[in-house]
């Protein structure tokens, strides 16, 4: 065991008790994510160099995005809940069912999947899309663009809630988690390895695809290449996370959240593709119009 164990920084989960309500870090990591989300995309939308070679311009008004943000929220909370009872406790914890077939009702006691929120935002964005007649691979571009602040404010609760943690490590950065399940054993803090690859790292490396390759000029390339960053991501961190979902065994190595991130990279491919086989856009010309 490693001499030099960080201390683990003991946040109460609870920002704030009022009686029987409780405002806690993950309901506000949530929001802070939604919330900033919104205005870096109202920013993108503001930027009209982004936007000088798309036919029509952005895609969404300042109306139609907060409409949209609406809907997103839905979409994450719902497909999230609905991610969490399908991939998660209805294969590992079935007997959970069986004490209290109302668990998934009981949306205070925890438990969301990211991949189910994706799967929940996809849908909300096709009807949204579809009702209003624009296109989703520019909208879905602008979401996945913000997607990573989302997950960056996200793994940070987790981290303070000190859930999801690592497996045991003598790394000198290991840090000892209160949970009794954890034990007394120095681990990897692997919600902050999450936090800095699939929000931070992933949020600049989009920044960099729109402001300087122009991503947004081949609708689909800034999802698939979200899709295809965050599942490399996962599956990496998941061989530093304490995971009790494997699909076989321990032994096998292979966990539900590096299945899942297979059909990303399925999709994240044939988004690419389709956005690099597209026509180039017309050059925008030095006075700000198109050239033929």
């Amino acid at each position: 065991m490693s001499l030099f164990v960080l201390p683990y920084p003991i946040i109460d989960p609870v920002l704030i008790q009022i009686g029987p309500i409780a405002i806690r870090w993950y309901a506000l990591a949530y929001l802070a994510g939604l919330v900033l989300g919104w205005f870096y995309i109202a920013n993108l939308l503001k930027s009209n160099p982004l936007w000088a070679r798309t036919p029509g311009g952005a895609p969404l008004d300042k109306e139609a995005l907060d409409d949209l943000l609406f809907w997103v929220t839905l979409g994450v909370i719902i497909g999230g809940r609905i991610g969490f009872e399908l991939f998660y406790r209805s294969i590992y914890y079935p007997n959970q069912y069986l004490q209290d077939p109302l668990i998934a009702f009981k949306i205070w006691r925890g438990g969301m999947s990211f991949h189910g929120g994706l799967i929940g935002v996809m849908a909300v964005l096709y009807f949204f899309c579809r009702s209003r007649g624009i296109s989703m691979l520019r909208v879905g571009d602008l979401v996945a663009a913000a997607v990573p602040i989302g997950i960056f404010f996200g793994r940070v609760a987790n981290f303070i809630n000190g859930e999801l943690y690592g497996k045991p490590s003598d790394v000198p950065w290991a840090m000892v988690f209160p949970s009794p399940a954890a034990g007394d054993i120095p681990r990897h803090p692997s919600q902050l390895y999450e936090a800095a690859l699939e929000g931070l790292v992933l949020f600049f490396v989009l920044r960099l695809l729109i402001t300087r390759f122009r991503a947004f000029d081949r609708p689909g390339l800034v999802t698939g290449v979200f899709l295809a960053g965050y599942g490399l991501a996962r599956a990496f961190v998941e061989i530093f996370r304490d995971s009790d979902a494997y699909l076989f065994s321990q032994d096998s190595g292979l966990t539900m959240g590096m299945a899942l991130s297979i059909p990303m990279w399925i999709v994240a491919f044939l988004l690419i593709r389709h956005a690099l086989k597209a026509p180039s856009p017309p050059s925008a010309s030095p006075a700000g119009g198109r050239q033929a």
